[in-house]
């Protein structure tokens, strides 16, 4: 049950994957958690509280952090989980691809990342962190990825600035950068092209990227960290 010393976790495109699996490793550490998505279901724990809804829509990003208010009162970290990626040609995004895109992984972001850190300026320190992708950093010809790159690069643009904005309040931001990991967004068939595109052989697991956020929780003395969790990736090939 909820106590005035429990630590408080949101987290954003929370219903399944890597959300679902953030939601898992921030309940072992004993945070409640605020989990947000367009089709999340009730939770049966009472230390998870689910929102619905777009976080495009900042009016969504207004009603996560006031139900984190309202039932834990208080929001230590924040995960910004939530992203799309639409692979084209950069000549064929049409305006409802860009419009989708950067609504999620930009203006997602934004609204709630505003409020979440009003909060922790409040507690006096917080933790934010961003999940792109190492394809900002090392774009490859496999994988067309302009809209993903504007996004996500944005994002560890962010991820650098909110850092030392507020390294002195005691709120830090950082990021994970991953390769491709094993989710219900990627199809069964395409698992062992996905897997021969990192130096170690194998797509991520969902528990990587946990492993990965957990890291950067319990390391106090780490922000404005963009940690590569992408199979080697990053490191060339």
């Amino acid at each position: 049950m909820f106590s005035a010393e429990q630590k408080v976790a949101v987290i954003t495109g929370a219903s399944q994957g890597i959300g679902a699996g953030l939601v898992a490793g921030y309940r072992k550490l004993g945070y409640g958690v605020v989990a947000t998505s367009r089709g999340i279901e009730p939770a049966h724990d009472p230390d998870v509280v689910t929102v619905q809804g777009d976080i495009a829509d900042p009016a969504t990003a207004e009603r996560v952090i006031t139900a984190a208010v309202e039932r834990f009162g208080r929001v230590d970290t924040l995960v910004n989980n939530a992203g799309v990626f639409v692979a084209k040609p950069f000549t064929e995004y049409t305006g409802d691809d860009y419009e989708t895109v950067t609504g999620v992984n930009l203006t997602g972001f934004f609204r709630i990342t505003q409020l979440a850190v009003e909060r922790m300026l409040v507690q006096g320190g917080g933790h934010v962190v961003q999940v792109t992708t190492s394809l900002v950093d090392h774009a490859s010809s496999d994988v067309t990825s302009v809209l993903a790159s504007l996004t996500k690069g944005g994002l560890q643009s962010a991820t650098k600035a909110l850092a030392i904005e507020y390294a002195r309040q005691g709120i830090r931001s950082n990021a994970v950068a991953l390769g491709t990991i094993r989710t219900p967004m990627h199809p069964e068939a395409y698992h062992e092209t996905l897997a021969e595109m990192h130096p170690l052989g194998r797509m991520g697991e969902v528990d990587d990227v946990v492993q990965a956020v957990m890291y950067l929780e319990d390391a106090p003395f780490v922000t404005g960290e963009i940690l590569a969790v992408d199979g080697g990736q990053s490191a060339g090939r």
